[in-house]
């Protein structure tokens, strides 16, 4: 009885010792769930929805493109109000949905090709230290050419220009391009009327605008949110970028 006494005890301790051991896999297995489905919100948490009752303002990337032109417009357009409210939409467009190389290596995936770009509010055309591809891409100009009919906004930076000088879209406008580069874009686009880039960093005319890109690009964006909104919201993002520290960098 003894030894039939001590067998029903070791049963009970191993189905005991089983049970809380299942129970801690259990418990383990139901954090490392509850882990994972709060992953995702960790990487999304920071994407901004579309909402087609906003303005969009249009990226336009091609590879080879100088990646701050682009940086600088998503930095001004992005950025919510005081109180947190998104105001537009900012897509990145290319001919495909493609990953870009900018020409200072880094990969973007562009939101949308030019198949599927939704209507756009303001267009902004970056440039490439070799333009060549981009001003003899049918599929480009003709693109531009098409959102210049909706747009109430087409910005071009830098070499950018000599894109809108191909689409014809700004004959007869003031523009500007980058520090060096206005003999050949006159020459090459007479009916431009292009600017001093030597003396004028940005130009506005109707609805386009220039400046001659790289970092001045900022200039082009805050001009148009200004435009966009108000010089209190403008005043506001300039010191989210802490570009009121910029100015007085050498302090």
């Amino acid at each position: 009885m003894r030894k039939f006494g001590f067998l029903i005890t070791m049963i009970f301790a191993t189905i005991l010792i089983s049970c809380n051991s299942e129970k801690s896999k259990t418990n383990s297995e139901s954090e490392n769930l509850n882990y994972s489905e709060k992953e995702p919100d960790t990487l999304t948490k920071h994407l901004k929805p579309f909402k087609a009752e906003l303005p969009t303002i249009g990226l336009l990337m091609y590879n080879g493109v100088l990646q701050s032109e682009v940086i600088a417009t998503s930095d001004v357009f992005a950025k919510p109000t005081e109180d947190g409210k998104q105001l537009f939409n900012v897509i990145s467009i290319a001919e495909t949905k493609n990953l870009i190389t900018t020409e200072e290596g880094m990969r973007f995936v562009p939101d949308y090709s030019f198949e599927d770009c939704p209507k756009l509010t303001a267009l902004f055309v970056p440039s490439a230290y070799d333009m060549y591809a981009q001003v003899n891409n049918k599929k480009i100009v003709d693109f531009i050419k098409e959102k210049n009919k909706e747009t109430k906004f087409i910005v071009s930076n830098c070499a950018g220009a000599q894109l809108i000088g191909a689409s014809g879209i700004a004959d007869g406008k003031k523009i500007v391009t980058w520090i060096g580069g206005g003999k050949q874009l006159q020459k090459d686009y007479p009916n431009l009327r292009v600017q001093n880039d030597s003396l004028v960093t940005f130009v506005e005319d109707g609805k386009f605008s220039s400046s001659n890109g790289n970092l001045a690009s900022y200039i082009s964006a805050l001009n148009l949110l200004e435009k966009m909104t108000s010089a209190e919201h403008r005043k506001f993002v300039e010191s989210y970028l802490y570009l009121d520290r910029l100015q007085s960098w050498n302090q």
